[in-house]
């Protein structure tokens, strides 16, 4: 029998956790939750939308289990505040872990993590709680990426990385082995970074320039 679980949100996020959960997992989604000043419909995905300051009068969080499915609004502040509020009403906190991911680091995955499809977790990794990892990412062995951080696609997190709390790291992105990234740092799409980052530091990549010779002008293309 599959558990039945309650995803807060009822964006793009909460619809892909509802695909996941539901073809993918040991739960099954029962119901939706938000703040209730963000209720306009009744259901969602249909099913029960019900505000999140009477969730529990409807589902008792020794029945049920909750999974926040939010984006990284505010630096991941906006899922920390709602993971934390889930858990201070008594609900057990699930993760969704791909069967298409490849998790080598022993279960050292903690809760609300959303880690999807052709994820590579080698040896002796640590995933903290209420992390998204999108498709597609290389986390190398030894590192650790610690709570509330949001890491997009086809990132390689190199061998003995220390990722701080609260974190964005953005598509394509690559840091090298043994560095440090202190709390709530922004990594911007296809950034390099070979050295430590400082606490709230942004690093962004260098865009690609459009060239001076018009594709017209290109032979053998």
């Amino acid at each position: 029998m599959k558990k039945p679980l309650i995803i807060f949100g009822a964006g793009d996020i909460a619809q892909l956790a509802h695909f996941y959960f539901s073809s993918d997992s040991g739960y099954e989604v029962v119901a939706f939750t938000v703040d209730a000043a963000f209720i306009k419909e009744a259901t969602f995905c249909d099913l029960p939308l019900i505000a999140f300051e009477e969730i529990t009068q409807f589902y008792a969080p020794n029945e049920f289990e909750m999974f926040i499915a939010l984006s990284y609004s505010n630096l991941n502040s906006v899922r920390k505040e709602k993971y934390l509020a889930a858990k201070s009403l008594g609900y057990k906190i699930a993760s969704f872990i791909s069967s298409h991911a490849t998790v080598l680091n022993e279960g050292r995955i903690g809760e609300n993590c959303f880690i999807l499809e052709d994820n590579t977790i080698q040896p002796f990794a640590t995933i903290g709680n209420n992390v998204t990892l999108w498709s597609g990412n290389h986390i190398g062995h030894h590192s650790t990426i610690k709570d509330h951080c949001f890491l997009a696609s086809h990132i390689v997190i190199s061998g003995g990385v220390e990722l701080g709390e609260q974190c964005f790291i953005g598509v394509n992105a690559t840091l090298r082995d043994h560095i440090k990234i202190g709390n709530r740092c922004v990594i911007g799409a296809g950034t390099l970074l070979l050295s430590d980052a400082q606490a709230d530091g942004v690093y962004m990549g260098v865009a690609t320039e459009r060239s001076k010779v018009p594709s017209t002008r290109l032979r053998g293309i």
